[in-house]
């Protein structure tokens, strides 16, 4: 998956925190950081040839910016699931991005096996659908630094 920040919004703490956990929990995350637009997003997606784009959104300019992202899915990476996750995710705007399309939406306070079981779920879809091998199982975890 690639995952980054849309816009301004440079609130990465929440994002490094769920590359680390994804990559843990064996998931390959190129992580893009901060300053993105739908455009490098969905550009890196295509190049590595993503099952998942993730959207870190820790600032209201989310709302600006998923749809422009949701509208090129269809015509340039029909196949790959966006998901969004963020503490600024009210009810209602995961409502409206779940209209929009995105896949799956993570408020504060989710579940980190909630997010890596989709994340997982959403990735196997799409390579079943295209009838590509599985994803890599997850190797051991990372050695911890003493």
């Amino acid at each position: 998956m690639v995952l980054g920040l849309l816009g301004m919004d440079s609130h990465e703490n929440g994002a490094i925190a769920v590359a680390s956990l994804l990559r843990d929990a064996g998931v390959e995350v190129i992580y893009l950081g901060r300053y993105q637009t739908p455009d490098t997003l969905l550009r890196a997606a295509v190049q590595e040839d993503v099952d998942v784009i993730g959207v870190s959104c820790h600032s209201w300019e989310y709302l600006e910016y998923l749809p422009a992202l949701m509208e090129r899915i269809p015509a340039e990476a029909p196949d790959v699931a966006v998901v969004a996750g963020g503490s600024v995710i009210t009810p209602a705007d995961a409502a409206r991005l779940t209209a929009l399309g995105v896949a799956a939406v993570f408020g504060s306070g989710a579940a980190p096996e909630h997010m890596v079981a989709t994340v997982r779920r959403l990735a196997a879809a799409r390579r079943e659908a295209l009838e590509l091998p599985p994803a890599a199982p997850p190797g051991p975890p990372a050695p911890t630094p003493t």
